[in-house]
């Protein structure tokens, strides 16, 4: 019998092949389709609100021929939240992993920074554009990550998984796959547009699996979010990166928020997308 079609985004930076653990543990109830680099392919360019990236995911999803219970952290949750809602015939479900929406005054004047071009100062874009991206060795990058606390705080193996798909052979050693000038663009481009999209009852169901320590969510605030999901609204221990922190217990918690998203409809295994009107 067919599994459900869930379909994952990863966080900015982070290919989707460092979830390997979480993809893992997922596979046993669900075919796991995964995109693997938003914002790197040159048909689907990054710009202002990610309508590129939207679009990028949206062919992607495009190509399973049914409709996918959508999952993403972070930049992949707000991915597959406005996917949802342009195009809800490829989604059965949204589960957003600390994916908080920012609306309200919040993103009036997240427009207004952008509108004065002062986008990294006020977002993590101010490290991404200067980060290292080259090591002499494999060996070598991953004592630089290791011995950084965000990284070390990571379940063990991720960080493996993280260098086996995030690198790629350089003249001087081994480089970054995710051009750190898109990880730039992507955080300068934040959408400032979420409002208008959750304004109107929203197309299919979602949820919503927030970090107790997340410096994210207390930075976009959870109102909007809240408003948008309604009572699938869970938090766990951790912080922004704790699907790569907790993994199995993410794993848990995601298959339990799309049963309580789906209920009895989850056993909808082969539903054909509708055609788009």
């Amino acid at each position: 019998m067919t599994k459900p079609l869930l379909h994952f985004c990863h966080g900015n930076s982070f290919p989707s092949g460092t979830y390997r653990q979480l993809l893992d543990a997922l596979r046993p109830h669900y075919e796991v389709r995964m995109t693997d680099m938003v914002g790197h392919d040159p048909r689907f360019p990054v710009g202002d609100g990610w309508s590129g990236l939207v679009d990028e995911l949206i062919g992607h999803l495009e190509g399973h021929g049914r409709p996918a219970i959508l999952v993403g952290h972070s930049l992949g949750g707000m991915l597959g939240t406005m996917v949802a809602a342009r195009r809800p015939e490829l989604a059965r479900c949204v589960v957003m992993l600390d994916s908080p929406v920012v609306a309200g005054w919040r993103a009036l004047a997240w427009r207004l920074v952008k509108l004065l071009g002062k986008g990294s100062r006020f977002s993590p874009a101010r490290f991404s554009e200067r980060r290292r991206n080259v090591w002499p060795s494999r060996a070598a990058a991953y004592e630089h990550f290791i011995a950084k606390d965000l990284f070390a705080a990571w379940a063990p193996g991720v960080l493996d998984d993280y260098l086996d798909v995030g690198l790629a052979p350089h003249p001087e050693g081994v480089q970054l796959r995710f051009d750190r000038a898109v990880e730039t663009a992507i955080y300068n481009s934040l959408p400032h547009h979420m409002g208008e999209v959750i304004r109107h009852g929203f197309p299919v169901p979602v949820g919503f699996i927030g970090a107790v320590d997340s410096e994210e969510l207390r930075q976009a605030g959870l109102a909007s979010t809240r408003k948008l999901v309604g009572e699938h609204f869970v938090m766990t221990e951790g912080s922004h990166l704790y699907p790569l922190e907790h993994p199995e217990r993410t794993a848990r918690l995601t298959h339990e928020m799309v049963k309580r998203l789906l209920g009895s409809r989850l056993a909808d295994k082969a539903t054909p997308a509708r055609e788009q009107a």
